[in-house]
Formats: structure tokens, C-alpha cells, sequence
């Protein structure tokens, strides 16, 4: 089986990882911050869905050719989705330890009183 030098321990993963952790993370604060309840109860939905659509928006343009690259590539794809979870998970347990409106510290503070 050729692997074309799509390693699964390169550069371009972890890059892949980090850029779509950082979307993940960058679009739920802002989510998290609007005045809209609905934005805000979604925050980290909306940081995945926009992180997912960047990452499967490079492989596109890498498939088609925008960018010097041999195409798109399911590593990619799997380092774009794990840098995703981990920041689902990091705004997961980010809320529990700084709850960001006056409602989540309620809910936190009764969760420790039980």
C-alpha cells in the first residue's frame, strides 16, 4: 500500500488540528458572547460545524487544485475532526469551571451542592 507521503504524523496534521481547534474555539466565544440565547446554548455546535466546513472547505481546494497539494486526504480529514472533539471537550469542561453567564454558575453551584 503506497502512502504517497500523507504520514500520519506530519506537520500538516498537526496543522490540520490545530487550525480547526482554534475555529472550533474562536467561533463558540463568540457564539458564547452574543446576545441571542439560542447562539450562546449552541456555542460549541456552531464552533464544530464551522471548524468541520473550514476543514472539508481546504480538502475541496486541495482536490480540485487551489493549492499545491496532491489532493484531499482522509488523514487530513481525521486530524481536521479530532482538532474538533478536543476543543468540544476543552469548552466542555471550560464550562464547568468558568460558567459564563448568571445562569450556568447557578446550575454550577447547585451540580456541587448535590
Amino acid at each position: 500500500m503506497e502512502d504517497d507521503g500523507d504520514d500520519w504524523l506530519a506537520a500538516d496534521k498537526l496543522e490540520h488540528l490545530l487550525a480547526c481547534f482554534a475555529i472550533a474555539i474562536l467561533v463558540a466565544a463568540l457564539a458564547g458572547r452574543s446576545r441571542h440565547a439560542f447562539l450562546r446554548r449552541r456555542s460549541v455546535a456552531l464552533g464544530s460545524i464551522a471548524a468541520l466546513v473550514a476543514g472539508a472547505g481546504k480538502e475541496a481546494g486541495d482536490e480540485i487544485g487551489l493549492w499545491h497539494s496532491a489532493g484531499a486526504s482522509s488523514k487530513d480529514a481525521a486530524a481536521d475532526l479530532l482538532g474538533v472533539l478536543l476543543a468540544a471537550v476543552f469548552l466542555s469542561i471550560s464550562r464547568r469551571f468558568w460558567p459564563s453567564s448568571r445562569r450556568e454558575i447557578e446550575v454550577a453551584a447547585e451540580d456541587s451542592i448535590v
